[in-house]
């Protein structure tokens, strides 16, 4: 499964992108994700502390949509 996320730099709230997190769940359920992927989100907001998640979402490989 794919974390999509929205992101938006702190020092300019207007200048916003997406980023896609790529793990391994697979064979977990949508629920399962949503618990698991919060640690993910952490760990990749301390690596890029430049900015802020505004919302997040998991999504199946095949079923990525075009925009969160």
């Amino acid at each position: 499964m794919f974390i999509l996320m929205s992101i938006c730099l702190l020092s300019d709230p207007s200048s916003c992108r997406e980023e896609r997190l790529s793990l391994s769940f697979e064979r977990i359920n949508a629920q399962a994700c949503l618990i698991q992927s919060q640690g993910a989100i952490a760990e990749w907001q301390l690596s890029h502390p430049e900015w802020r998640v505004k919302r997040w979402q998991c999504a199946a490989r095949g079923a990525v949509p075009a925009k969160i």
